[in-house]
Parts: C-alpha cells; sequence; structure tokens
C-alpha cells in the first residue's frame, strides 16, 4: 500500500525537468542489492517490470502523527503489501498487479539471513519472504510465482507516503458507502473527500472498513492510486520545477530501489509516463482460486487460481493489456447493484401512466421490479418517496441514487422489498452501477473508472 509512493516518485519524474534535479534523487536513494547473485531466472518479456513493496518505516513521523494515525510503536520493518507495475515498451499503459501479502507461496533455496542456514524450498505466506530473505528473496520468489522477471525492485515506507501525499496539496477519494475503522482511524462518510497524507494512509492501511480485508483494501489501494496520478498529470505539477523539487526532495531517504535503478531509468521511463493517463492505466488483484486455503505451519493463506493467473502474467510478459478499455460511461456509482434490489412501484400522483413509466425505467437500468406497478393511496405526491427496512439501508440508498431528488423514508419490518411513490417531480432514472465496475476474469479495471466522475 505504501508503494503508492514510489509511484509518485515515477509519475512525478514524468516531465523530465531537470537532470540535476533526478541526479540528486539518484544520489540520495538507499540502494539495495535485490538482484545478486540470482540465477534460472524467468526470460525477459517486452516492457519494464517494478516490483513495488510496502514496508512500515516510520523514522521521521511525530509522536503527535502516530497517535492521530493510530500508527503504533516501534515498526516491525516487514512487507504487507507488494505490486508488480508493468510499463508497457512504447510507454502508453501501466498495468498494476496487487499479490494479496497473504498469498501461499513457495520459497526457492535460499540463506536465511536471520539464522544464516541455508534454507530448502518450503510453504510461506509471501509477505514471510521478506522476513526470511530480504529483498532478494522476496524478487526470486515473486519470479518464482509468477514467471514474470522483474527488472526493478523499490521499497518505500509511511513516511514517503504522508509527505508526498501533502506535497501534492492531497488526494481526491470518492467513496459509495461510510468507511469506518477503529484499527486505523478511518472514519470517511459517503461521498467526496480531499484526503491528506495522513488520512490517504489511513485509507489505504484499512482492512476493517468493511467485510472484505486485504481484497477490500487492495482496491482501495488500487482506487488512490488511479487517483493519485489523475491528480499529478492534471495539476500541472509535472511542470512546475519547483513542485517537482519539493516533491523528490518528500520522498528523499525513505526509498530503497536496486542499484540499477538510477537516472537514466528514472528520465527515460519520466519521459515516456507524460503519455499516461488514468484512462490509459489498468489495475487488478492476482485471481484467488480458494480463500482460506489452510497450510500445517503456515495458516490460512490466500491460493491464486493458477489458470487464470496464468493468463494474467502472460499478458504481462507479451505486453498486451489485461482487459480491453471501454469508456466510462454516464452514469452513477452506488454500493449495491441494481440486479440485487426488488422494487414495487406506486405511482402517487394523478398523472395516467407514471408508475408504468418509472417502473420500465428502474428496469431497464436493472433494477428488479414486479413490473406490477400500482396507485399510490393518496395521488398528490409532489416529491418522489423511496420508503425501505432500515436493515437494507444499502440497497435504498443505491435506489434513491437512481432516482435524483427522491427521498428516503424507513420503515420498520417493511422487508427486502423497496417501495418507490412515484410523486409529480419524477424527471427520469439515472443510469447506476456497483461500486465495483463490471471487470474481467481477473478483476481489470481503469484508472478513470475507479477516479471520481467529473
Amino acid at each position: 500500500m505504501r508503494a503508492v509512493t514510489t509511484l509518485s516518485v515515477v509519475v512525478l519524474a514524468a516531465a523530465g525537468i531537470g537532470h540535476a534535479v533526478v541526479t540528486r534523487l539518484d544520489g540520495e536513494i538507499k540502494r539495495v542489492d535485490a538482484f545478486k547473485d540470482m540465477k534460472n531466472r524467468p526470460e525477459a518479456g517486452h516492457g519494464m517490470n517494478v516490483l513495488l513493496v510496502g514496508t512500515d518505516g516510520r523514522d521521521r513521523i511525530s509522536e503527535e502523527e502516530r497517535r492521530r494515525y493510530r500508527l503504533g510503536g516501534a515498526p516491525c520493518h516487514c512487507t504487507d503489501t507488494m505490486m508488480i507495475v508493468h510499463i508497457s515498451e512504447d510507454r502508453e499503459r501501466a498495468s498494476v498487479v496487487s499479490l494479496p501479502r497473504d498469498s501461499y507461496a513457495e520459497t526457492p533455496e535460499h540463506t536465511d539471513r536471520a539464522t544464516g542456514k541455508v534454507s530448502r524450498s518450503h510453504p510461506i505466506k509471501l509477505n514471510a519472504a521478506y522476513a526470511e530473505g530480504g529483498p532478494q528473496l522476496t524478487v526470486r520468489t515473486v519470479e518464482h510465482m509468477t514467471r514474470v522477471k522483474i527488472d526493478h525492485y523499490v521499497e518505500v515506507d509511511f513516511t514517503s507516503f504522508m509527505r508526498t501525499v501533502d506535497v501534492l496539496g492531497g488526494v481526491e477519494i470518492c467513496t459509495t458507502r461510510p468507511l469506518k475503522d477503529s484499527y486505523t482511524g478511518l472514519d470517511l462518510d459517503a461521498g467526496t473527500h480531499e484526503l491528506d497524507g495522513g488520512e490517504a494512509l489511513q485509507y489505504v492501511r484499512s482492512r476493517h472498513a468493511d467485510g472484505s480485508s486485504d481484497l477490500g483494501r487492495m482496491k482501495r489501494q488500487q482506487r488512490f492510486m488511479a487517483s493519485l496520478m489523475s491528480q499529478a498529470t492534471s495539476s500541472g505539477v509535472l511542470l512546475n520545477p519547483m513542485k517537482f523539487r519539493d516533491i523528490t526532495q518528500a520522498v528523499l531517504g525513505s526509498v530503497r530501489a536496486d542499484k540499477e535503478f538510477g537516472t537514466g531509468e528514472l528520465i527515460d521511463l519520466g519521459r515516456a509516463m507524460r503519455n499516461l493517463s488514468p484512462a490509459s492505466s489498468e489495475f487488478t488483484t492476482v485471481p484467488i482460486g480458494r480463500m482460506g486455503y489452510a497450510v500445517e505451519g503456515v495458516g490460512s493463506t490466500l491460493k491464486w487460481d493458477d489458470a487464470k493467473a496464468a493468463r494474467l502474467f502472460d499478458a504481462l510478459r507479451d505486453d498486451r493489456p489485461l482487459a480491453p478499455y471501454k469508456a466510462r460511461g454516464s452514469y452513477a456509482l452506488v454500493d449495491v447493484a441494481p440486479q440485487q434490489i426488488r422494487v414495487q412501484v406506486e405511482n402517487g400522483t394523478a398523472v395516467p401512466g407514471l408508475g408504468k413509466k418509472v417502473d420500465r425505467q428502474l428496469a431497464a437500468t436493472g433494477f428488479r421490479t414486479t413490473k406490477s406497478p400500482v396507485n399510490a393511496a393518496q395521488p398528490n405526491a409532489t416529491r418522489t418517496l423511496v420508503f425501505h427496512d432500515p436493515r437494507w439501508d444499502r440497497s435504498a440508498r443505491s435506489l434513491a441514487a437512481a432516482l435524483p431528488g427522491s427521498q428516503l423514508r424507513p420503515v420498520r419490518a417493511q422487508g427486502p422489498v423497496m417501495k418507490v411513490v412515484a410523486g409529480t417531480d419524477f424527471k427520469g432514472v439515472r443510469k447506476v452501477r456497483a461500486e465495483d465496475p463490471e471487470r474481467g476474469e481477473s478483476g481489470v479495471v481503469h484508472g478513470d473508472q475507479v477516479t471520481c466522475a467529473p
């Protein structure tokens, strides 16, 4: 999740403004030999593959910030997020693949950095590779699992994340549901928010904001990365040398990268990335075949879907898009898919046929209407009302979003069927879609599909 910051470094190099600035960044990045003595590596494909690893380093965060953003005590210097960022050979597309930290993995034979002893191949959770063998074992394990050759390794921490977001002036995030997590302190109402560095860290760290745990968190991280890219490319920051300098200074000293990720690579990649936009970026998570896959001595893991994962990584190696691009439609994102919501329509006016009109339009948008609208008891409704059982409040809000100007009315013990009383204010049904757009088999979305609508 903190690896988002490293993507921002790459994006912010995009203007190619000033060899000296980038050279200084190169000189102050801490180096790690992530590829030392590596053998039997996958064959190189096309394009560039960067493994982004997030750690919990917080050396330059104040005590007040630690308390406010629930950052705990001493860092464990462990990893809990990994992403492969693939930049296409023509530098026109970025593909980001999240690797769940609890993924079932098997290490290659290696030297355990804690004991110094040679350790044979054995099963682990993916995030444990760093603790056993550092960046080298992390890279080797990822290559072993994906058969994708990693070209560069970059590691970031809490500090670089927060400072970068603050220098950017915050990042805009949209959510269709309230998000609260007592562990991180995240507390967002439904709607659009401008997050500063600390709030953004809460957003991408939260695992308890809903029932989806790490998988939900990764989707939020992808949403954040898309918004970060949109902010950086649309705000003019890439063309402002002073702003660019501030961004680079914000991450100096808190990023580690392989020895070959230097000035030339940053400038070359930066110039190429001027062509990227949210629409030309795509995000996905490795397809999961089995949740809660129990492994003796390891615990509960996530087992990848071998066939789907193989197709995903084949696309990366072949430098192909992960999914065809589909332009964002004129719809509103909602929390619950219309196909899951049952609706009974009533005509609350004296306008003949209004009930049938509302029912037909709701059905066309995907709602499960009864297709048998009736007349309300009183034909004097001036405003469209949505009556709902409080237990189905998320469905009710999703339905109300499709009826602009409508008002929610909770009714205890009504049950799962929503009741819409059409008023004289009815103008038409707005198209809506669940917050997670229709994705391919690998769950791919493009950046402009998950950023806030203009």
